[in-house]
Parts: structure tokens; C-alpha cells; sequence
């Protein structure tokens, strides 16, 4: 566990790669923008887990960027940064501080994590995600390129508690090496 100078416990882990990975998306043209494929690549988790969100995720020193994403249907998107994912005009942002969610803890810890009802966890059930937006549920996993860089994530999650069990870790964790290949070639420009 790690806590700040004061001895008060931090949800959000130390990220020490956080630098090179921002050079790295940097490289790649990522973590800045939607990407229609990215989008695709979320609506195809959504539609794998049987989610209602899903994201590919990529984060920085401050905040995660969804640059794919899939919402319910009639949820639209927008671009303003704000506390949480949910916009004031009750779209979802593109935008999220990277206090907020698990995406941050999947990064720096480089494994999948399987979160079948957040509450059932004291760290992530203090999360503002849960009481902010009402996220009871996550299963996400890391994007490690060829670098050995955590990009980001792929992830999704749910207003329910899901009983993802290993079968959804595999899954995630399938659906993550497939995205890294597709980001791999196009890093080659072979798409």
C-alpha cells in the first residue's frame, strides 16, 4: 500500500512509468483523440461481456483519455474533461481524472483485475467513480506493447455486480493481446 507524506492511504497508485508512457502514446499518435478503430474495438468488448461501457483507455500523468468507447444506446459522447466520465449534459466524457476508476491500478500493478461488485473491495469501493456515476462492476486489462510500455487499458464495466469469474479474465486478457496486435500493425503500417 502506499500513502502520502501525511500517512493518509492514496486509492490511486504511484505511476512511475507514467513519463515514458506518455512519450511513447506520443509516438504511437494515440491518447489524444477518438479513433474510429478504437471505437469498433470497444463496441466489439461491449458486445463480447455483454457491458454497457467499455473503453480503450490510455493514460497520462493526470488524466485517462477513452479513445474508443461504447456507451448504451441514446448515451452520446463529448470531449470536456471533467471530475468524473459522466458530462454535465448527461453524455459520457472522453475525459476522466486519474484518481478516478480502476484503469490507473491496472497500469501500474500490469495484470488484469477482475471486480465482480466494487463494494466488496474497502480500496475500490471508495473510488468516486462508485458514488459519482454509479459503477459497481470492472474487468479490465493492460495494453503492454512491444516496448514493454502499459499504454493503457481495455476495460469494461457495469452499474450491477457481475459475476465475470475467470472466464471474463480470459477474455479480457485475450481481448487485450488482440488490440495490441492491431496497434502493432499499424505502428508497422501494415493497416
Amino acid at each position: 500500500m502506499t500513502y502520502d507524506p501525511t500517512g493518509h492511504l492514496l486509492l490511486t497508485p504511484v505511476d512511475r512509468e507514467a513519463p515514458e508512457r506518455v512519450r511513447r502514446l506520443r509516438q504511437l499518435g494515440f491518447g489524444d483523440r477518438p479513433d474510429p478503430a478504437f471505437d469498433e474495438f470497444a463496441h466489439k468488448l461491449a458486445e463480447v461481456t455483454g457491458a454497457p461501457f467499455s473503453m480503450v483507455n490510455f493514460i497520462d500523468e493526470h488524466r485517462q483519455f477513452f479513445a474508443g468507447l461504447h456507451t448504451p444506446s441514446g448515451m452520446h459522447t463529448g470531449s470536456d474533461l471533467g471530475a468524473a466520465a459522466v458530462a454535465g449534459d448527461g453524455g459520457v466524457s472522453r475525459f476522466m481524472a486519474r484518481d478516478h476508476g480502476y484503469c490507473p491500478h491496472v497500469v501500474v500493478r500490469r495484470k488484469a483485475l477482475v471486480l465482480e461488485d466494487v463494494c466488496d473491495y474497502p480500496r475500490f469501493a471508495g473510488n468516486p467513480v462508485v458514488d459519482e456515476i454509479g459503477i459497481r462492476s470492472y474487468l479490465g486489462a493492460p495494453l503492454i506493447d512491444r516496448t514493454g510500455i502499459a499504454l493503457g487499458t481495455i476495460c469494461v464495466v457495469d452499474t450491477e455486480p457481475r459475476p465475470w469469474g475467470r472466464a471474463g479474465l480470459e477474455t479480457i486478457k485475450s481481448l487485450a493481446a488482440e488490440l495490441i496486435e492491431q496497434i502493432h500493425r499499424r505502428e508497422d503500417g501494415r493497416i
